[in-house]
């Protein structure tokens, strides 16, 4: 998109000099990210948060996000402050929202946390101020929804403050880009409030890519998760019917990775896990119903992906069966709660799952994880577990190991010499010396 030279506002000025108030919303694992990203670029940061407990760690330069370190934030306690105190939203400059998206129980979108957030914006909204939303949602909250709230007290977007949108693309401990590196889509509601968004994340990354409005920079997040999970449910339902014809997945996705063009290679797994490709796919079959659209693919790949903790629990019945052992009553011990390897988010992890399925058939469920010491209390879940110690003794004192999370700290050769049973749910244990008592799944 070809941007129209505009006259520089005050606000470009202030954040091409580095000396705009930087306001981030939510201190999760998007909005923590992104301020110490600001913070290196030596804007002065000012994180808001609901969470007392959160707060007082970062101020403390305490971190709870593993890729994170406490470190990070001491070195930049010059630049960064954390706070529960909204009404600071009156000293920004530029205030970004990262705040949950979630879905309810009907799979629909909740958007409470975002609009609540609008609403508290507004009460401190000034003139010249650029709000952005990162938080994922379907196309046409940030004009139709947000705008209108945060237009409540008079000013007018556009013309009073800047209005955009930039998805979040954080990746934890994933294929090795950062912040910085990863290329960011903004959309805004105006010209004038796309060069504002775009000026302001130019100082921090590498690519900015502006598209023609906000509407677009939302369904572009979209497509790259319903991308993802379309995908990985074609070969979650592949790996179902293979299994049934006794042709190992895993081999197939080897052979047809082969081909140089036409072709890119998806994992399957025991189910989806994360904040991103379980939930956002749903914002927009939601919103396509506006529009008497069906979106049948999303909706089948969300059932299919959603079934995989299940076909995970039969493999499991089918395996301790074989050993003579009911479900009702086994020792079973699951390793991994994160939703993915060497990173300590369990946001929809489908271990969770897992482990109320296996606790409804009568088992008695243990974990260990090496990066989450205790359960948390999720939205679904509130499991009183912690991590028992991964021994040669606590392996071989269970009726069978199921492997969800193939982190690295953990050895294959280990885990197959000494326990009983082991249902791999990742392919992490092909090879192992003693593969007869592995069972995939």
């Amino acid at each position: 998109m070809e941007l129209v030279n505009k006259t520089n506002t005050e606000l470009v000025e202030k954040i091409k000099s580095r000396t705009a108030e930087i306001g981030v919303i939510g201190l999760g694992y998007v909005g923590l990210p992104l301020a110490m990203e600001f913070c290196r670029a030596e804007f002065s940061v000012t994180g808001f948060d609901v969470d007392i407990e959160k707060v007082a760690k970062l101020s403390r330069g305490e971190s709870y996000i593993r890729h994170i370190p406490g470190v990070e934030i001491n070195e930049q306690s010059e630049y960064f402050t954390a706070t529960t105190d909204f009404s600071m939203i009156a000293g920004m400059d530029c205030i970004i929202i990262c705040v949950p998206t979630p879905l309810n129980k009907h799979r629909e979108p909740d958007m409470k946390y975002v609009f609540k957030t609008a609403e508290t914006v507004g009460e401190y909204l000034l003139k010249d101020q650029l709000l952005v939303l990162e938080s994922t949602t379907y196309p046409g909250t940030t004009d139709e929804s947000v705008r209108p709230i945060l237009e409540s007290g008079g000013l007018r977007a556009g013309e009073d403050f800047f209005l955009a949108f930039s998805p979040e693309r954080e990746d934890p401990n994933g294929s090795g880009y950062s912040t910085a590196t990863i290329p960011k889509v903004v959309g805004g509601y105006t010209a004038e409030c796309l060069e504002a968004a775009l000026t302001l994340y130019d100082q921090i990354v590498e690519e900015t890519v502006p598209v023609s409005s906000t509407r677009v920079a939302e369904s572009a997040k979209l497509l790259e998760n319903i991308y993802r999970a379309v995908n990985i449910a074609m070969v979650n339902e592949l790996k179902v019917l293979f299994d049934r014809m006794d042709i190992d997945i895993w081999e197939v996705i080897e052979a047809a990775k082969t081909k140089p063009f036409g072709f890119q290679a998806f994992s399957p797994g025991p189910g989806l896990g994360g904040h991103c490709i379980p939930i956002d796919p749903f914002y927009l079959t939601w919103k396509a119903r506006e529009y008497d659209i069906s979106t049948r693919f999303i909706e089948l790949a969300g059932e299919i992906n959603s079934n995989m903790p299940y076909f995970v629990i039969q493999k499991t019945i089918d395996a301790l069966n074989e050993n003579g052992q009911a479900i009702n009553g086994a020792r079973i011990l699951i390793l991994g709660l994160a939703y993915k390897k060497d990173i300590d988010d369990l946001r929809e992890s489908p271990a969770l799952k897992i482990i109320e399925l296996l606790e409804q058939k009568g088992a008695l469920v243990d974990y260990n994880d090496p990066l989450i010491e205790t359960t948390p209390k999720t939205r679904k879940y509130a499991y009183d577990k912690k991590s028992i110690p991964l021994t040669s003794a606590s392996l071989s004192g269970y009726d069978c190991v199921v492997l969800v999370t193939d982190h690295s700290a953990y050895d294959p050769d280990f885990i197959t010499e000494n326990a009983r049973l082991v249902v791999d749910t990742r392919n992490y244990l092909r090879g192992t010396a003693n593969a007869n008592k592995v069972r995939r799944a």
